[in-house]
């Protein structure tokens, strides 16, 4: 995990980098993405420094999603993804937990999402389920 000092979203949230800034309380800062996918491709992050979702005290997540829904109701969007990355191989670039609001006006812009879903054996499927519920 990098530290707060050298982090990039960080230094945002201080003022130390200027950024196109759509929102801001004691929690939570959103900006517009200066590499967007498409027009009104925003993040949104927790002011708390966490690489990771699961750094992220519950109490600090508590306006992410809905400043994001607002940010698109503000934009009128009627398609478009939300996506929050957790480490490189799954395409984190920035060690600090952010959410793209990614707006999708066609087939072409906005972002681009393979699924590559496979069958599922049921029993181990069921395995799973019961692993899970028993560590929540």
């Amino acid at each position: 995990m990098s530290s707060a000092a050298a982090c990039i979203f960080c230094k945002i949230i201080k003022g130390e980098i200027p950024s196109l800034k759509i929102f801001e309380s004691e929690k939570t800062f959103a900006f517009l993405d200066i590499g967007p996918l498409s027009k009104g491709h925003s993040l949104v992050i927790p002011k708390y420094h966490g690489a990771k979702l699961h750094d992220i005290p519950d109490d600090q997540l508590s306006e992410l999603l809905t400043v994001t829904k607002k940010i698109a109701v503000a934009q009128n969007l009627s398609d478009y993804n939300i996506l929050q990355n957790n480490g490189r191989i799954a395409h984190q670039v920035v060690d600090h937990v952010h959410f793209h609001l990614i707006p999708k006006p066609n087939e072409t812009e906005g972002l681009g999402v393979g699924w590559p879903s496979k069958e599922a054996d049921k029993g181990e499927l069921q395995k799973l389920l019961e692993e899970i519920k028993s560590k929540m």
